[in-house]
């Protein structure tokens, strides 16, 4: 197996107290899964190019990046990505998330979101995220 990492972005889509989840179509690896939506950077391309790429062609929003979190690796049985977080909230006249490339989508506040079967990868991420709001506190 390459040591490569595929690198990749994710989005962490904030609105009124909610974060977006998405679900994994039937056929893709993880299906069924729930992850942060997202996508692989192209060649040439910066992360935040590829973020608001991804968004635009899965969803059909566009963001505003609020933060972006430390890359985390994770090695799956087909290889390793290395994954770019944002924390985002939608652009002000924006329309909402569509599901062109997901199963459904779901707004749920930050507590409820371990509940899920998160792709592997988004869990350090979700811990991120934690520790962002304990930090707020």
């Amino acid at each position: 197996m390459s040591t490569f990492a595929t690198p990749v972005v994710c989005a962490i889509i904030e609105q009124d107290g909610l974060i977006m989840v998405a679900q994994r179509p039937p056929g893709k690896r993880l299906e069924g899964c729930w992850e942060f939506p997202g996508g692989k950077i192209e060649m040439d391309e910066l992360p935040e190019e590829a973020l608001h790429r991804e968004l635009f062609e899965e969803l059909g929003c566009q963001v505003e990046i609020i933060q972006t979190g430390r890359p985390v690796s994770h090695v799956y049985d087909w290889g390793s990505i290395m994954l770019h977080p944002f924390r985002c909230s939608l652009v002000e006249g924006s329309q909402q998330p569509v599901a062109y490339e997901h199963s459904a989508l779901q707004w749920l506040p930050l507590a409820e979101l371990g509940g899920l079967e998160l792709a592997p990868a988004d869990l350090p991420v979700l811990e991120w995220l934690n520790q962002e709001a304990a930090k707020a506190e």
